[in-house]
């Protein structure tokens, strides 16, 4: 029996954390299941330290891989809205059992100082 390397066998959620976790995706999707659909500058006010062209980026493969919708108005001036699809909208339960793990980013840190501290030291905890 041969071993199988490709990472998908190994741990079957690798692919989703590659569609759900990449840098911009999971702040995008957090502001338009919590805030609603919101505009193309909305996105950007919300999420301040992304770059308009990462912010496209993010949302044309948001879009391609069906987390999204994006709806163009042909007004003057033309608007262009954004919404979490139903796809995406499943993720929610997952983004809620983040949040509430989130308590335990002070141990986290606890534990980076430690680290960090007998790296340094060459003492053992």
């Amino acid at each position: 029996m041969s071993a199988d390397p490709a990472p998908e066998k190994a741990c079957p959620v690798a692919p989703v954390v590659d569609v759900v976790f990449s840098r911009w995706t999971t702040p995008i999707l957090w502001v338009l299941h919590y805030e609603g659909p919101q505009r193309f500058v909305e996105l950007q006010r919300r999420i301040t330290t992304i770059t308009p062209k990462v912010l496209t980026e993010r949302l044309r493969q948001l879009e391609r891989d069906g987390l999204i919708t994006r709806t163009y108005y042909p007004e003057v001036p033309p608007r262009v809205v954004y919404e979490i699809s139903e796809l995406g909208s499943s993720l929610a339960p997952l983004f809620a059992a983040l949040a509430d793990w989130s308590v335990n980013l002070g141990k986290v840190d606890q534990a980076r100082r430690a680290y960090d501290t007998e790296k340094q030291t060459g003492r053992k905890r």
